[in-house]
C-alpha cells in the first residue's frame, strides 16, 4: 500500500464536514474529493477547503478520481446503493450509522467486501471514544462483577429526521456500544414508540433488549426532550458505571455501591438486603476526538489488511435489531425474537414468559 490512502466523501450536509475535516488533518489520509448535490454545500466547503475538488457526480468518485476508499455520509435510504457501486468498483467503503436500510442490503454488502477483499466499515463512532474504551477495560478486567442490565438515554431536540425514526437515528450509537460492552446480540427485542410531529414517524422510542444470562438493556431515544442528554448506566453486582458524554470532565463515574442477598436464612423474617455503599472515583481519560480515531482506525484497516472494530457485520447485526425493534413496534410492543442465524420471529406467547424470555433464562443457567 503507498504511504497516503486517496480518500473522497459523498455527502456535505450535517456530518459529512467533519468526516472532510478529519481525513484532511491525518497524514495518513490524502481527502482529494468530495461530493454533493447541493451547489452552496460544496461552495462552502470549498470556501474552507480549496485544494479539495468538489463534485456533484458521485460516479466521478468511483471512475477516474483515482480514489482508494468512499466515505458515505449521505441519508439512510443511500447508503446501500452507493456503497454497492463503491465496492464493485473496488474502493474500500466506509459507511456512516446506520449500514442499511435493512439486514438483506447489509448481507449483500458484506458479501460483496469478502468477495473483493476490500475493507468495509461502519460510523459506530463511540466505540472509538476515550470513555467507550476505558468502560470496555473496566467491564472485561471484572472490576464491576457480573453486568445485570445496561440503561441509557439519549435525548434532545430534534434533530428530526424525514426518512428514518428517532430508533434508527439516536439508538444505533447506544446498541454499538451495548453490543460491544456485552459481546453478543440480544434473543429478542421490545420497543415502544409515538409519533407525535410527524405521522408515521416516531419522535420517541424505548426499546429493550433480551440477552442471556438474565441480562437486560433499555434504551431510551427523543427527539423531543428539551435538554441534550446523553447517558448510560451499567449496573454490575459488583460496582456500577455511569457514563455521562455531555459531561466536559468526568465522563465517567465508578460507584462502589451495590445489593447483597444473605448467604443464609432459615425463615423470611431473616431475610435482610444488604445495601453495600463505598467510594466513588472518576478514571483518567485521555482527551481525544472519537471521529478522528475512527478516520484513524479506517485508514489503519487498509493499510494493514485488517478487519475494523466496526466492520460490515456489526453493521449487519445492529441494522438486525432496529429492523425487529421496527417489528415491535408495529406490534404495540410485541417481543421480536432474534434467532441464533440473525432471522427474526414474533415471540409467542406462553403463560408470562415469551419464548426468547425463557430461551435467555436456560441458557443463563
Amino acid at each position: 500500500m503507498k504511504s497516503q490512502v486517496t480518500v473522497g466523501v459523498v455527502g456535505c450536509g450535517y456530518w459529512g464536514p467533519n468526516l472532510i475535516r478529519n481525513f484532511r488533518q491525518l497524514p495518513d489520509g490524502n481527502l482529494t474529493l468530495m461530493c454533493d448535490t447541493s451547489e452552496s454545500r460544496l461552495a462552502h466547503l470549498k470556501s474552507l477547503y480549496p485544494e479539495v475538488e468538489g463534485h456533484k457526480d458521485f460516479g466521478h468518485l468511483l471512475n477516474g478520481a483515482g480514489l482508494d476508499a468512499v466515505i458515505i455520509a449521505t441519508p439512510v435510504k443511500s447508503h446501500y446503493a452507493m456503497a454497492k457501486a463503491s465496492l464493485l468498483a473496488g474502493k474500500h467503503t466506509f459507511i456512516e450509522k446506520p449500514m442499511a436500510s435493512s439486514a438483506e442490503e447489509c448481507e449483500e454488502l458484506v458479501s460483496i467486501a469478502d468477495e473483493k477483499g476490500l475493507v468495509l466499515m461502519i460510523g459506530h463512532t463511540f466505540l472509538y471514544s476515550p470513555a467507550v474504551v476505558k468502560i470496555k477495560e473496566i467491564v472485561d478486567r471484572g472490576d464491576i462483577g457480573d453486568i445485570r442490565y445496561i440503561s441509557s438515554r439519549r435525548l434532545n431536540l430534534g434533530l428530526f429526521q424525514k426518512d428514518i425514526n428517532v430508533a434508527w437515528d439516536l439508538a444505533p450509537h447506544d446498541i454499538s456500544i451495548i453490543l460491544h460492552i456485552l459481546e453478543e446480540v440480544p434473543v429478542s427485542v421490545n420497543c415502544r414508540g409515538e409519533a407525535h410531529i410527524t405521522p408515521g414517524i416516531e419522535d420517541v422510542t424505548n426499546i429493550h433488549l433480551t440477552f442471556r444470562k438474565h441480562r437486560s438493556a433499555l434504551i431510551q431515544s427523543s427527539w423531543l426532550d428539551p435538554r441534550k442528554v446523553r447517558e448510560m448506566t451499567i449496573v454490575g453486582s459488583r460496582r456500577m458505571i455511569v457514563y455521562d458524554d455531555v459531561a466536559p470532565l468526568e465522563k465517567i463515574k465508578i460507584f462502589d455501591a451495590r445489593v447483597e442477598v444473605p448467604p443464609h436464612y432459615d425463615t423470611f423474617a431473616e431475610f435482610q438486603y444488604s445495601y453495600h455503599y463505598g467510594d466513588m472515583y472518576v478514571p483518567y481519560l485521555k482527551q481525544e476526538e472519537p471521529l478522528k480515531s475512527e478516520c484513524q482506525h479506517f485508514l489503519d484497516s487498509i493499510r494493514n489488511g485488517k478487519t475494523p472494530l466496526s466492520n460490515g457485520r456489526k453493521g449487519l447485526e445492529l441494522v438486525k435489531i432496529l429492523e425487529a425493534a421496527s417489528a415491535s413496534l408495529k406490534r404495540n410492543g410485541a417481543a421480536i425474537e432474534i434467532s441464533e442465524g440473525g432471522s427474526t420471529r414474533l415471540c409467542t406467547e406462553n403463560g408470562s414468559k415469551t419464548r426468547a424470555v425463557r430461551k435467555a433464562e436456560m441458557l443463563g443457567a
